[in-house]
């Protein structure tokens, strides 16, 4: 079960033109949890709705601070907020989780945002320039209008450190550039659009990084409608339960209808909730959250999304 902490909107704005902020303070007095970069928190938007936001607060803040962009092909989620909760609103969310950390030993960071993506990129680039860590930014956006941040990072703690790139300007990040001297003491982490991610991580195998120096977050998963999903069993084991899963239904689904708990939020296999423990069988990733190695080992998967290769999997639930 979700343990939720109730925090209020103490304040809103606009912080470009199509993103929006949120300040928001714990309601019980006490102070809220611990944050490290590249944290993440839960919040239940609208009863049975719940969407993951990156927490982008300057690091000596007491408050959480989130960035929503209102995105018009939005599934309920970031338009909801954006549209209903204001000044004096009260949320329940979640404590903190980092699935996107910072390597504290790395020689070099360099970070890479697009769009939205900027809010965990930010809170890295912060808190690396606190610790006197050398990196370098990049941050790329259709225009500065709809890059969010920009007047923080050119006048606050990362002043000077970043390189923009605005598409209505004709300018792009330059990938090739920016990761041209593969290290294995020098990580690279990237947030924003799927087409931007994928692009860092073709850019970084072909030119020889490893796969364990490069962290990535995706905010939403593509959706390839040309596959064809096969029905299985799957048994969870510490539940004693075991379920024929139907091509049209989700692993997830399937295992909460028959009373298994499975904690599931996103839905598409980008935040890591749902990442359980593979006891036998291959599991059929579809996931983005997982990298390629771990992968290739199949002995976890993502339960809201990924499939099943055999005609049987045992999962430790």
């Amino acid at each position: 079960m979700q343990n939720w902490l109730e925090v209020n909107v103490v304040e809103k704005w606009q912080e470009a033109s199509e993103v929006y902020c949120f300040i928001l303070s714990s309601m019980q007095n006490i102070q809220l949890p611990r944050v490290d970069a590249g944290s993440h928190i839960d919040v239940e938007v609208a009863p049975g709705l719940v969407r993951q936001y990156s927490l982008c607060q300057s690091p000596d803040s007491p408050n959480y601070q989130i960035g929503v962009l209102n995105d018009p092909n939005s599934r309920g989620g970031s338009r909801g907020i954006v549209e209903t909760i204001g000044v004096g609103s009260t949320l329940r969310i979640s404590a903190p989780r980092n699935h996107f950390p910072l390597n504290v030993e790395a020689e070099h960071s360099i970070l890479i945002a697009g769009g939205i993506g900027i809010t965990p990129i930010l809170a890295m680039a912060e808190a690396l320039q606190r610790q006197g860590k050398s990196f370098e930014m990049h941050y790329g956006a259709r225009s500065q209008r709809s890059a969010a941040f920009v007047d923080r990072l050119n006048s606050g703690l990362v002043s000077g450190a970043v390189n923009y790139a605005f598409d209505e300007a004709g300018s792009t990040l330059d990938l090739k550039g920016a990761l041209a001297n593969p290290s294995s003491g020098v990580h690279v982490y990237v947030c924003g659009p799927a087409g931007l991610i994928e692009a860092v991580l073709a850019t970084a195998k072909n030119l020889g990084w490893q796969d364990e120096c490069i962290h990535r977050e995706f905010f939403a998963a593509a959706i390839d409608s040309s596959v064809v999903n096969e029905a299985a069993q799957v048994t969870a084991l510490r539940s004693g339960v075991t379920i024929e899963v139907g091509p049209d239904e989700s692993i997830a689904a399937a295992l909460i209808a028959a009373g298994v708990e499975v904690p599931v939020f996103c839905e598409q296999g980008v935040c890591g909730s749902c990442l359980t423990r593979v006891l036998d069988g291959i599991p059929d990733h579809r996931d983005q959250f997982l990298s390629d190695t771990e992968k290739s080992h199949n002995d976890q998967m993502l339960v809201c999304c990924s499939r099943a290769k055999t005609a049987n999997l045992v999962l430790d639930l």
